[in-house]
């Protein structure tokens, strides 16, 4: 038996910050389940960089239960908007990418995306934006413009604080929200999904639909997944973030690393356990904080993996940080006999992504080899066969000299 509109509100509802509004959201679900129309359910994702990360999930599951409710997906790839950068939460105007660089990190999204959503054709719809907005000429974005005032932008927190402040504000960057909402309207969204940072772009989107002559997008909004360090919203630039590629043992190990007191925001934004049953696990006085958060880590690599790699890294993860044991299996490099420097050997080995990195990992007595610190990142190293090289608590790697 299909659950009544209350109760889709109710499940929709969880783990949001705000539904714009809530009344426009069950009449279009009831309008939904009367005629058969399938809800048009957007998300747009620039491709500003090649990795999906867990804090995109968190939407990318919002949109997982709609279509579960029989709802159709779009998914916007900007491939045309990244040409821009969203403003968002940013204090200095971004970088433009090349074309080239948006079409790489384009290509990923896909496939990361279908991690968590239904990727049946009745139940998503991938669009890339420049299919329309490269089209548009002139007196188009003329048009489009005349739809929002510079006093409207102003009170978009980002631009008033760099306003204020005296920095500067690239007139393109005013563009970005006026294009995202006339994505909504070349393709009719029925509800627009996004974190907070997005607010102000999807209620743009309402207005110019309203200005289009169609019925205006909710705008349901998710809160922000917070970063490993515990401060700051999960993002690769920050290094915070546990990747939906990165392999068992790094993804449950990352999840192992947060502080106790994130464990209800995990719990409520990526996994499906009720809230009941989270309330349970982030009381110490009735579960461990250690039971919980394996628990917490074994789900989660369930959902990208399978029960089997959930149980095998959890088991990993007690041998190697529980009981000081080196990790079952390790990556093998082929390294040559002649001395070789710290840094460059943890290049070598690619335990770090750039020399900075490596010198930062050695500085901050997070390498060892062979089980002993390197402080120095042009110390000389002469490889040995089986050698072991820790960086972290995390990445190993054993050479084979040739």
């Amino acid at each position: 038996m299909a659950p009544s509109i209350k109760e889709q509100v109710q499940l929709l509802k969880r783990g949001t910050i705000d539904i714009l509004s809530q009344e426009e959201l069950s009449q279009k679900l009831a309008e939904a389940a009367k005629t058969g129309r399938q809800l048009r359910i957007k998300l747009g994702l620039d491709p500003t960089s090649p990795d999906i990360h867990l804090g995109h999930t968190v939407v990318l599951r919002k949109m997982r239960q709609f279509q579960d409710l029989g709802h159709k997906a779009v998914l916007i790839i900007g491939d045309y908007t990244a040409r821009i950068g969203d403003p968002s939460g940013q204090d200095k105007t971004r970088p433009m990418l090349s074309g080239e660089q948006i079409e790489k990190n384009a290509k990923t999204y896909f496939e990361q995306a279908g991690k968590i959503l239904d990727t049946s054709e009745n139940k998503l719809e991938v669009r890339y934006n420049g299919e329309w907005l490269s089209d548009l000429r002139l007196a188009d974005i003329i048009k489009l413009t005349s739809n929002m005032t510079v006093a409207r932008m102003l009170e978009r927190d980002i631009f008033e604080l760099r306003h204020k402040k005296g920095d500067p504000i690239g007139i393109h960057e005013f563009l970005y929200p006026l294009m995202q909402g006339y994505d909504s309207v070349i393709i009719k969204s029925d509800v627009e999904l996004g974190g907070t940072d997005q607010t102000f772009n999807n209620l743009v989107g309402r207005d110019i639909q309203r200005v289009n002559g169609q019925a205006p997008q909710v705008v349901i909004t998710m809160p922000i997944l917070v970063g490993l360090d515990g401060q700051e919203k999960m993002s690769k630039s920050k290094g915070n973030y546990i990747g939906v590629t990165d392999e068992p043992n790094d993804m449950f190990g990352k999840v192992m690393s947060i502080s106790d007191e994130m464990m209800e925001n995990y719990f409520t934004l990526l996994t499906d356990l009720p809230g009941k049953k989270i309330a349970e696990l982030t009381n110490p006085d009735k579960t461990h904080p250690k039971d919980a958060k394996v628990l917490l880590g074994k789900t989660i690599v369930t959902q990208f993996y399978n029960q089997a790699g959930a149980q095998s890294a959890a088991k990993q993860f007690e041998k190697v940080f529980a009981q000081k044991q080196l990790p079952d299996e390790m990556p093998e490099f082929k390294v040559a006999s002649k001395p070789i420097s710290a840094k460059q050997l943890l290049l070598s080995c690619k335990l770090v992504s750039t020399g900075g990195e490596a010198k930062r990992m050695v500085t901050q007595a997070a390498v060892s080899i062979d089980g002993k610190k390197i402080t120095d990142p042009n110390a000389e190293i002469t490889p040995k066969n089986g050698m072991v090289i820790q960086v972290g608590k995390r990445k190993f790697a054993t050479l084979k000299v040739t």
